[in-house]
């Protein structure tokens, strides 16, 4: 089994916010598959399903992002799942908006939710998909500018990026990690229409 995590908030007013972008590749890939997520264990919602014959898990932590840590702990122990079973999505400051970037491991680079899953598995061994969100260009604070929409010229990129970043999970259930990073990390969707 896969457990799929996309981070962020869970109240309806943080939905089209940068920091809820791991979020919403689960969201558009459990609608493409024609599931929701009602289950509501480990402080969540999930959807359990299949994707190419492997059993899937899509997660969304309803902890608030600082403490997703808690649920995918939780989870991730009810299944008995290995690190390497376990893929996080999440937005990228360090990134610009267009890109997508799937690693192996590392650290949280800043990132409060990853952070927490860092800190409650006990380990950073496992692989992540970071959506580029950039660096804000009003003079917002780091921590308002995640909790923000994206600016409207970054709009329709967004779109194209989360369905890149549902195709970027596929590949990573169907071919592994290091092929869906080699076709994925080169990828700049500023300018380029995304087919799924």
């Amino acid at each position: 089994m896969y457990l799929i995590v996309g981070l962020g908030n869970p109240e309806r007013e943080y939905r089209d916010t940068r920091h809820n972008t791991g979020f919403n590749v689960i969201d558009l890939w459990s609608r493409n598959l024609g599931v929701q997520l009602i289950g509501r264990r480990f402080q969540s919602r999930y959807a359990l399903t299949t994707y190419k014959n492997e059993d899937i898990l899509l997660f969304f932590p309803e902890t608030f992002m600082n403490l997703s840590g808690m649920s995918v702990k939780a989870c991730a122990d009810a299944y008995g799942l290995v690190t390497g079973k376990i893929l996080v999505i999440h937005d990228d400051l360090d990134l610009p908006v267009g890109r997508i970037k799937i690693i192996r491991s590392g650290g949280a680079g800043g990132h409060k939710g990853v952070l927490s899953i860092i800190e409650h598995l006990g380990s950073s061994q496992f692989p992540r998909i970071k959506i580029g969100i950039g660096r804000p260009r009003c003079g917002e604070t780091a921590e308002e500018y995640v909790l923000a929409p994206f600016y409207d010229d970054e709009k329709d990129i967004i779109k194209r990026v989360v369905h890149m970043g549902v195709h970027a999970c596929k590949l990573f259930i169907s071919d592994g990690v290091e092929p869906a990073m080699s076709q994925i990390n080169c990828q700049n969707l500023t300018n380029k229409e995304v087919r799924n």
